[in-house]
């Protein structure tokens, strides 16, 4: 499967209690047990009016679905190309 990065607006995510957020996932996590195998949820962060969600997928076209499903926008996706880090720059 390949690496995408989601970038959703959603206006006031950041002000989100835990109960809200809870909520969040589970929606999320019941469209995505209607995908499955196809598609996997890694973590997502949460920014002001956004968040970033990291999904492993077989192809964009299941990251929309899953969008569709879950009433949670795809406002922009990217495949990742590579991963790096400090240690990528050696010892």
């Amino acid at each position: 499967m390949k690496t995408y990065i989601i970038e959703r607006n959603i206006p006031g995510v950041d002000q989100l209690n835990g109960e809200q957020l809870k909520g969040a996932a589970a929606t999320s996590n019941a469209a995505l047990a209607k995908l499955e195998p196809r598609v996997k949820w890694v973590e997502s962060f949460v920014t002001k009016d956004k968040t970033f969600c990291v999904y492993q997928a077989e192809d964009e076209a299941v990251i929309h679905e899953h969008a569709r499903l879950s009433g949670f926008p795809a406002s922009k996706v990217s495949e990742v190309g590579g991963k790096i880090g400090p240690s990528t720059a050696g010892a």
